[in-house]
């Protein structure tokens, strides 16, 4: 439930494609105009080649910055044949580095501190995109750890957000309030608000909590504020955020861990831990529907 949700000098566009494996054309001796004749053949052929393997590897877009271009080449040139990479960079300050990965292409989102990445990186991106490669997962976790300053200096001011704490049915700031002086002797400095009601179509998940580290800020889905959802229900969603606000993340192989030992151990001696499972699990699709 936490929110996960989850970037030396620049290569050329050429010489990113260049980085793949591919076979180099051998000529035989031949007098000075046929081979000359032959290798503006063989010039012309390399250049269409590449164009056709430019297309089928990366997609195409208008006005996008040099950067993102040259990343995105360097990357698909470590793909499988007949895949298609779509990357952007972003600035995204809570999940550096998403994927979706479909049938016939990959989506990547990646912070703009992966802008200039040198070639190892670039390979590293492609396992973790195509394989979710744990060594790359570590390596690219490394590099994170040693560009988090790039995340502090697009922060900025810290951003004005407007809290939200009294629903329909729900107050958050006095369940927010109850939870800490009962299980966190009230030493928990944290705030609490409820989420943007979005409404999709065919949607088959919702984060019901998330938990934002920089912002020390808890969101609670709006479908929670309801007649139906039991004040336990809502308490566990609560106390489970609140769990994060005291446990630090943790980073174990290379991956960053939410949910550590002793976070999990305190969650489960919540009092009405093991029936909210049990209503959570009744009632998910009715939750989804926007039903409940």
């Amino acid at each position: 439930m936490a929110d996960n949700e989850s970037r030396t000098p620049l290569l050329s566009t050429q010489e990113a494609l260049l980085s793949a494996d591919v076979a180099q054309l051998e000529l035989p001796f031949m007098a000075s105009g046929g081979r000359r004749a032959a290798l503006s053949a063989a010039a012309r052929q390399s250049r269409l080649a590449g164009r056709k393997e430019a297309r089928r590897l990366v997609a195409p877009r208008v006005g996008r910055p040099l950067e993102e271009i040259e990343l995105e080449h360097g990357v698909a040139c470590h793909l499988p044949p007949g895949k298609l990479l779509d990357l952007r960079l972003t600035d995204n300050r809570y999940t550096i580095v998403s994927v979706r990965r479909g049938r016939e292409s990959y989506q990547v989102r990646a912070h703009r501190m992966f802008a200039g990445a040198e070639p190892r990186l670039m390979r590293a991106l492609a396992r973790y995109v195509v394989h979710n490669d744990q060594r790359a997962c570590a390596l690219l976790g490394e590099f994170i750890e040693q560009n988090q300053d790039q995340i502090r200096r697009h922060m900025g001011q810290a951003r004005r957000i407007v809290l939200r704490t009294r629903g329909r049915v729900f107050d958050l700031a006095e369940v927010y309030h109850r939870l800490n002086a009962r299980y966190f002797d009230g030493r928990l400095d944290l705030r609490i608000t409820w989420g943007a009601a979005r409404q999709r179509r065919s949607q088959r998940s919702i984060k019901i909590g998330t938990y934002q580290v920089e912002d020390r800020l808890i969101r609670v889905h709006p479908l929670l504020d309801h007649e139906m959802v039991p004040r336990y229900f809502l308490d566990w969603i609560v106390f489970h955020e609140m769990l994060h606000g005291k446990h630090a993340i943790r980073r174990v192989g290379g991956r960053r861990c939410f949910h550590p030992p002793e976070f999990a151990r305190e969650e489960q001696e919540f009092p009405d831990y093991g029936r909210a499972r049990l209503w959570e699990k009744a009632n998910l699709d009715k939750l989804l529907s926007g039903e409940p």
